[in-house]
């Protein structure tokens, strides 16, 4: 591998546990044709890294086998083509469909957004790839509007915790589900107006009481299977159930169908990873002009919007994040610090 820069990076060998994971020296990506190479400080952790761990989500076809759906960091360089006046230390975060477990990755510069000014690279790392998930459930998938009721399951996971105060911020009214009542706390003090505890009690008949039996208009759910009958139970009339997600397994058995038009119910689906640089870019613009300014607003406003941090593992300890992940130990994101910033 003489003349090629190298950096460290986590790899897999054969899919298997957390223990399946290896640090190991590899060729540091050149930035191609409108690329930019960004030198990563942090990236942050995703259900969808644990599955392609495991061998069950593989990348898209010709982007990076290292994981990571995210990262925070500079610019190191800037590829031939590239059109915005990147510079060289900009501070920067993206999202990407993999790569991002690593010390260096080539980014589309549409996939770029400049870091809010007061945010740290490890805050800033927790946003990408959850907050743009929830966003473009929200605003591209569910088309949410002012007033209605949104059902967020997950409510204190990162995809959760975004969509609760991006809920708030589009002027509707955010529900949620979580495990414990330390999560459904910290889901209210983001702005839930109610939290359910999934594992103490129906939550279907929660939410029919909290809507005076209306239901929910929107379903934001990344749990599938073992949700089947109870979405569909309190879901609005005309509402949106939007499935991102098979945490709680992808078979369906009963009538599903039968009880979802009654309802003249919406089963929509959607993924962002496979989704085209495109959308992803147009997706990236419209949050950057409707979201991102709400990060940066110093005064403490109702609208203000933060990324929630639950803990920070180091890059050779990434082992440990996974199974912390895989425990559903953490409330927000867990970050992993690739390297110190400088």
């Amino acid at each position: 591998m003489n003349g090629y820069q190298m950096m460290t990076a986590v790899c897999i060998d054969t899919p298997g546990g957390p223990e399946s994971m290896l640090l190991r020296n590899v060729p540091r990506p050149q930035p191609e044709h409108g690329e930019v190479l960004i030198r990563v400080h942090a990236t942050a952790l995703n259900r969808a890294d644990t599955l392609q761990r495991k061998g069950l989500y593989p990348a898209p076809p010709g982007e990076s086998e290292v994981l990571g759906l995210e990262a925070a960091g500079t610019v190191a360089s800037v590829g031939p083509g590239v059109r915005q006046s990147w510079r060289l230390g900009d501070r920067v975060m993206t999202l990407l469909s993999g790569g991002g477990y690593a010390e260096y990755v080539a980014v589309p510069e549409e996939l770029l957004m400049s870091i809010p000014t007061h945010l740290t690279v490890y805050k800033a790392a927790a946003i990408p790839e959850a907050w743009l998930t929830a966003f473009q459930l929200l605003h591209f998938v569910a088309q949410v509007k002012e007033g209605e009721i949104v059902l967020v399951h997950a409510g204190a996971s990162g995809v959760g915790t975004a969509a609760v105060q991006l809920v708030r911020l589009a002027g509707a009214i955010p529900i949620v589900t979580a495990g414990s009542s330390e999560k459904l706390q910290m889901a209210e003090t983001l702005g839930a107006a109610a939290g359910f505890n999934y594992k103490h009690e129906d939550f279907a008949e929660k939410v029919r009481d909290f809507t005076a039996g209306r239901g929910a208009n929107v379903i934001l759910d990344c749990i599938g299977g073992s949700n089947w009958e109870r979405n569909v139970a309190c879901l609005a009339t005309d509402g949106r159930w939007v499935l991102y997600g098979c945490m709680g397994g992808k078979t369906v058995t009963g009538d599903i169908l039968g009880k979802l038009l009654s309802k003249r119910g919406q089963l929509l689906c959607s993924l962002l990873r496979s989704r085209s640089l495109q959308y992803k870019a147009d997706l990236v613009r419209a949050f950057s002009e409707r979201a991102l300014p709400h990060f940066s607003d110093p005064t403490g406003s109702p609208c203000r919007l933060r990324p929630v941090i639950d803990s920070m593992f180091s890059l050779d300890q990434v082992a440990d994040a996974h199974r912390h992940m895989e425990a559903n130990r953490n409330t927000g994101k867990i970050v992993i610090n690739v390297m110190n910033p400088q």
